[in-house]
């Protein structure tokens, strides 16, 4: 049957499909997660008892074998291919194996490096009139872990003489293998090139060697597969995958232009990509800080039915802002309600702080409204930084607003509004605000800053004794606090 060397030294060669505290000799059953009873039994004897012994083991549990224990126990093993092997022989004593177990076999033995008994239980599969194609696909897919894609292919180039079709799955299933690898995607492309005459590829044949050429950033490679695939496949909404594949490549590639072209060719074929490719090419324009590409691309996305959720407003409202397009931010934050998003904190901030960055004054007044009526108040840093503007613009009623806001709602820290306040109404000369201003803060144990202080001083007693006065009042005070 299976010819595995009996020394369980060789069961800790690779790294396991799970967790490695349910792979080794002296793991219990409580380490082991969901599973029968029946499963944990035999799992504790598995992990816990010699190699040598296990099959008296398994015996003396008096378990009869069953096809779900047997697969459910096999599952668990990756990280113990001798206990496996000895369990499977075991349990094939008294039930024939399912063609499952088999695969689940030489797939425990593959992804552990042991590719000689690996090709024994293949032959011992092929005998039994077992294998099939997910056979070789775990094949293709051990020996592509292991870094050895010649192998694979080698694999692939014998499957006819074990009786299992050379088919478009057998071929997709060795080039997904082979693409998963970090930069195997040309050697899955050779492979390809050599056997498409003899096996005609498919959509998922393009979409596998896409979603490579995307992975390694080949923009290239990407087209010319592409475009063979419009040639042999044509267009479909069922090869959505590919498209979204190619579609990122190109973005991620700086060839957005090319990108947003073929957007509306495939649109106009009902092709268009979900909102997977729409996001993620969000995502990468945001980080290029590339706003003109990025908001085309959004355009199309909504012009098309796909409906952004919360974060992906945000994100390109924040791009906007940073980019000082202030109408196109207000723009989506009106669309925003339109489809259903309601717009957050950061919303209304990131448009609020763009509005004080520049110095849109009457603007910012009336969102400052909106904000508050919204229950979205500004934070304490834009009321800060508001304040400031304001009073740059010669519009104390309205930086008074937004202080009279943060004292009403407890707005915290609260410190620098307060001397930005106090400064502003100093330099347009309003000291009777200011006096009344700053008894206020005291009795509110604001901090007043001494530059501050020393700037009220100077205003103070330009005025004469009586502002002296009131001055040295107020200071007495300060100091006291």
């Amino acid at each position: 049957m299976l010819d595995m060397a009996e020394n369980p030294s060789r069961s800790g060669v690779v790294a396991p499909v799970v967790p490695s505290k349910l792979l080794s000799h002296g793991s219990s059953s409580s380490q082991i997660p969901s599973a029968s009873p029946q499963a944990k039994i035999l799992l504790e004897i598995l992990f816990t008892v010699p190699v040598l012994e296990l099959e008296s083991a398994l015996t003396r549990t008096g378990i009869p074998p069953a096809p779900e224990y047997i697969e459910e126990v096999l599952k668990l093993c990756y990280g113990s291919p001798a206990a496996a092997v000895r369990f499977f022989r075991w349990a094939g004593l008294a039930l024939k194996p399912t063609s499952y177990s088999w695969n689940l076999i030489v797939d425990i033995l593959g992804k552990n490096r042991l590719f000689e008994p690996m090709w024994d239980a293949i032959r011992s599969m092929k005998e039994e009139g077992l294998l099939s194609v997910a056979t070789f696909a775990s094949v293709f897919g051990s020996y592509c872990i292991a870094e050895k894609i010649n192998e694979a292919i080698m694999s692939f180039d014998v499957m006819n003489q074990y009786g299992v079709q050379q088919d478009v799955v057998a071929v997709n299933s060795l080039l997904s293998a082979m693409c998963r690898e970090d930069n195997q995607t040309l050697m899955a492309y050779n492979f390809f090139e050599r056997i498409k005459t003899k096996v005609p590829p498919d959509a998922d044949t393009f979409a596998i060697l896409l979603e490579g050429w995307e992975k390694e950033g080949n923009v290239a490679k990407a087209k010319s597969t592409f475009g063979e695939m419009v040639v042999r496949v044509g267009w479909s909404p069922q090869n959505m995958s590919a498209y979204d594949a190619f579609l990122t490549t190109l973005v991620q590639g700086s060839q957005t232009d090319e990108a947003i072209t073929l957007l509306k060719v495939m649109k106009g074929k009902n092709c268009l990509p979900g909102m997977k490719f729409f996001s993620n090419a969000l995502n990468i324009l945001i980080k290029q800080n590339d706003s003109s590409h990025a908001l085309s691309l959004w355009d199309i996305m909504v012009g098309s039915g796909l409906l952004p959720n919360l974060i992906m407003y945000n994100e390109m409202i924040g791009l906007l802002c940073n980019h000082n397009d202030i109408d196109a931010a207000f723009r989506l934050l009106d669309e925003m309600v339109f489809h259903g998003t309601f717009p957050d904190s950061f919303s209304y901030n990131i448009i609020f702080q763009c509005m004080i960055k520049n110095k849109r004054v009457r603007l910012a007044t009336s969102f400052f409204t909106e904000m508050l009526k919204n229950e979205q108040p500004p934070t304490h840093g834009n009321c800060t930084a508001a304040i400031k503007m304001f009073f740059e613009f010669e519009d104390p009623q309205s930086a008074t607003n937004i202080w009279n806001h943060m004292v009403e709602n407890d707005v915290k820290p609260i410190d620098d509004a307060a001397n930005a306040l106090l400064i502003g109404l100093r330099n347009m000369g309003r000291l009777t605000e200011v006096k009344r201003f700053v008894d206020d803060m005291l009795d509110r144990r604001i901090i007043i800053s001494e530059s501050t202080m020393a700037k009220l001083r100077n205003a103070f007693y330009k005025e004469g004794r009586s502002e002296r006065d009131t001055y040295d009042r107020l200071a007495k005070r300060w100091k006291q606090m």
